[in-house]
């Protein structure tokens, strides 16, 4: 189960970047104050049987987490999440680790680890010269 678990933050830190590095490169590599403060975090949240919820059940949490992130502002945004048996994996980028743990409590949701993701490779990083 811990080599599932590890497979999955893999391949959700590897997501992240190559989106990540999409966006970037389709705003032509310009920088904003508001995406340079910007932090990416990978959040994982112990939901037991969140692998089982019903589509009703993941529009209904989805629904409550922007509720939150407009109540917010613009310094926390939710990038993608993925849904595993008893866990779901989030991608965010925050100013700072105590928004992500305000949105947690705001939510109603666990944020059981966050961690603060420092730099990303995918298959393009081996192609690059």
């Amino acid at each position: 189960m811990k080599t599932i678990s590890k497979l999955i933050i893999a391949i959700i830190f590897f997501s992240a970047f190559s989106a990540s590095a999409q966006n970037t490169t389709s705003t032509n590599n310009s920088t904003t104050a508001n995406s340079t403060e910007m932090k990416t975090y990978l959040i994982e949240r112990d939901i037991p049987g969140a692998g089982k919820f019903s589509p009703d059940q993941l529009k209904a949490i989805s629904q409550k987490s922007c509720t939150v992130l407009k109540e917010m502002g613009p310094d926390i945004q939710w990038i993608q999440s993925y849904v595993t048996g008893d866990k779901i994996y989030c991608v965010y980028k925050a100013k700072n680790e105590e928004l992500i743990k305000e949105h947690a409590t705001k939510g109603g949701f666990p944020a059981n680890v966050i961690m603060e993701i420092s730099s990303g490779i995918s298959p393009a990083t081996a192609e690059n010269k």
